[in-house]
């Protein structure tokens, strides 16, 4: 039998570039896949997990952390169970990824992990809450010397089993965002990869039509970042130049992940081949929740719109009226020869040098 799996984060303390730099990774749960929902008065989770009141604070919604290459952070969290039953829980660490609907989830139980899932351990697979108490559970985070510079996100996983209305297991996971901002040469940067352009013909008019224009969002850097989308269609050298509506700002990308955007731009001519130019602004965020854009870059895409009828009609006639004007001069200059030309007076001039040859000759 499959099991599915939801995840659920606590709200976290700053709303930065999850989507659009206003989504936050909701209360509300985060699902991996497509799991069943439970029933309906089992939609509150049975128990919450909070970060530990520690040096490193009160009250934090997640971890973060800026950490060196071998050094070792302890923290921990505390489960918190409100029910009349002990519950035991499955803990374990794992990597972060940012789903298709562009929000951040966690991978499952035995998947391999390289970054915070790898480095976090709890010191247990499992922890046991009694009826309306709190357990703690520390935990270690070790960063490898080997680890890439820049920024690696992680949880911390508290989850059981249960059986959804229609019978599904289900996984039920809550769990903490862990941050590790890993020390060195920060270089965050994004491109923009397999940029096209589409625009069908036009029926009728010579007037404005919708194309797309579809590009992928690489972060190619190591900081995780977000990224406001510019785009616009031109015909050929830059003419008529039309400007997509606002796009939305890609979620927040880890490194090394991609964002598939389609835009739709409106209002563009059919003059036959098409540019367009998408333009990135990178949006880097600090543990503060404070945001900084960055250096834009940029893409070309090129494309094809086939002119509309009137069009069509317009350069059949100039082009039939390049050809007549060049059979006109073509005319011209055979109907100069007839009546005199040059060559006509070079033939006279011979005749006479032909008489003058014979001619009697005086001794």
């Amino acid at each position: 039998m499959t099991t599915m799996s939801t995840t659920t984060f606590p709200a976290p303390a700053r709303a930065h570039a999850r989507r659009g730099l206003a989504a936050l990774l909701a209360t509300a749960a985060l699902v991996a896949t497509a799991a069943p929902a439970l029933a309906a008065d089992d939609e509150t989770p049975p128990w919450s997990v909070t970060t530990a009141n520690n040096d490193f604070g009160s009250g934090r919604q997640h971890f973060e952390y800026a950490a060196n290459h071998g050094e070792a952070i302890t923290d921990g969290f505390e489960v918190h169970n409100p029910g009349t039953d002990p519950m035991t829980l499955a803990v374990y660490a794992a990597d972060a990824f940012t789903t298709a609907d562009g929000h951040l989830d966690l991978r499952t139980d035995g998947e391999d992990a390289t970054g915070v899932g790898a480095w976090l351990s709890t010191g247990g697979t499992t922890v046991t809450v009694a009826p309306g108490q709190s357990a703690d559970v520390p935990f270690t985070l070790r960063v490898p010397a080997g680890a890439t510079p820049g920024d690696h996100v992680g949880g911390v996983v508290t989850s059981r089993e249960e059986t959804a209305q229609d019978g599904t297991r289900v996984e039920r996971r809550i769990a903490l965002e862990v941050r590790v901002r890993v020390g060195g040469a920060l270089r965050p940067g994004l491109t923009v990869e397999d940029a096209h352009v589409h625009a069908p013909a036009l029926t009728a008019g010579i007037g404005a039509q919708d194309a797309t224009v579809t590009y992928t969002i690489r972060n190619s850097g190591d900081a995780a970042l977000a990224a406001h989308s510019a785009v616009s269609v031109a015909g050929p050298f830059g003419a008529a130049r039309v400007a997509a509506a606002e796009v939305d700002d890609s979620p927040e990308l880890l490194p090394g992940e991609t964002w598939k955007v389609t835009v739709p731009v409106h209002g563009v001519r059919a003059l036959g081949p098409l540019a367009a130019s998408v333009t990135l602004t990178p949006l880097l965020a600090d543990a503060g929740g404070s945001v900084q854009p960055l250096d834009a870059v940029a893409g070309v895409a090129h494309g094809w719109t086939t002119p509309g009828v009137p069009l069509l009609v317009l350069l059949v006639l100039v082009a039939a009226g390049i050809v007549v004007a060049r059979r006109r001069r073509g005319a011209a200059g055979k109907g100069a020869s007839a009546d005199g030309s040059p060559a006509d007076a070079t033939d006279a001039t011979s005749t006479d040098a032909d008489a003058d040859d014979r001619a009697p000759t005086t001794v």
